[in-house]
């Protein structure tokens, strides 16, 4: 399995992060994509999949919620990492107009300064979005002929919202969100519709801890190695075997990032 979203520099990992990657392996993680999400934790993520070589790669990029906190629209660290070996992906990157914690004309600048740089790298990018899909999509469609591929990582919209992903050549990442009963009831309706060849599984590590787990971990810390049961419930949800779900999931995430 392929894990493409993990948030290994969060302080939550601080304590066991060498415990954490054994675990996933000993699970059947065999790589995991390190997200990085702003100016500080691009590096960091770098830093470590450069420690976890041939299992660790990871993205550089500044999430919505930290795009007041670029000045410079070049993204030059960004693209710095972005020369290193283990770096496979620009973002993540988007729009996020559930919390506003950047004034939206400037997500949507440090959106449009991302795909830039992507297309210039030729690098696929790595995307967020939520409660924004008008804007996103009149902001990425234009530049998808330019970039080699993108992934919308932890999908939780809608059926239409799915269908013009799907439509525009979009790979789509699911987490543990189909996990939740509550939640996640639309998503797992709508999952039977992904392709077989544009599907990626995630974690999305250490937030989304599957809520179905049995038995409940101790800790709310979501971990690369509850993958499995992710990959499980996604095979139920679309009445395929693990195995197919798997096999199809590395496929995709082996040929978008050229693991």
């Amino acid at each position: 399995m392929i894990d493409i979203g993990v948030n290994l520099a969060s302080s939550r990992f601080d304590k066991d992060r060498d415990d954490v990657v054994t675990r996933a392996q000993l699970a059947g993680v065999s790589a995991m994509l390190l997200t990085g999400t702003d100016l500080e934790t691009s590096p960091q993520a770098a830093l470590l999949a450069a420690q976890y070589p041939d299992f660790a790669y990871s993205t550089a990029g500044v999430h919505p919620h930290d795009a007041k906190s670029v000045d410079d629209l070049s993204l030059p660290t960004i693209c710095e990492l972005a020369s290193q070996p283990q770096v496979v992906a620009i973002g993540e990157c988007g729009l996020d107009f559930n919390r506003d914690f950047s004034p939206r004309p400037q997500q949507e600048a440090v959106f449009e300064a991302h795909l830039r740089l992507a297309a210039e790298l030729n690098m696929p990018v790595f995307l967020h979005c939520r409660d924004a899909h008008e804007r996103f999509m009149a902001i990425l469609t234009p530049w998808l002929p330019k970039l080699p591929g993108a992934v919308l990582h932890c999908f939780t919209g809608s059926e239409d919202e799915l269908r013009e992903c799907l439509d525009v050549g979009l790979y789509i990442g699911i987490t543990g969100w189909v996990c939740d009963e509550r939640r996640g009831e639309a998503l797992r309706e709508i999952v039977p519709l992904i392709p077989d060849d544009r599907l990626m599984i995630e974690t999305d590590a250490p937030y989304l801890l599957p809520r179905d787990l049995k038995p409940k971990p101790k800790s709310s810390r979501n971990e690369p190695c509850y993958l499995p049961h992710i990959a499980s419930t996604i095979a139920v949800l679309r009445e395929q075997d693990t195995e197919h779900v798997i096999s199809q999931s590395v496929d995709n995430t082996r040929r978008l990032f050229k693991l």
